[in-house]
């Protein structure tokens, strides 16, 4: 039971610290969190799941950084 509980309150206050984020943030960090799942997915295929979360993690940054100037150049938010 407290288990369940510490489990809901770490997930509300995460999902509160995202509330204010401009779309920059936003798309930076979940391309960021999007990479380093992937890279440590096909990290641990390859026998090292931590280097391929970093390096997925930098590349995902990168791309949602790109991805949000993208989105910018085209008028959008």
């Amino acid at each position: 039971m407290r288990k369940t509980v510490a489990l809901i309150l770490v997930v509300s206050f995460l999902a509160m610290g995202c509330s204010g984020m401009s779309y920059t943030t936003q798309r930076t960090l979940s391309g960021g969190a999007i990479g380093a799942a992937s890279g440590a997915a096909i990290g641990a295929i390859a026998g090292n799941p931590g280097m391929g979360a970093a390096i997925g993690g930098g590349a995902g940054v990168l791309g949602g950084f790109a991805y949000d100037q993208y989105k910018k150049s085209r008028g959008e938010p």
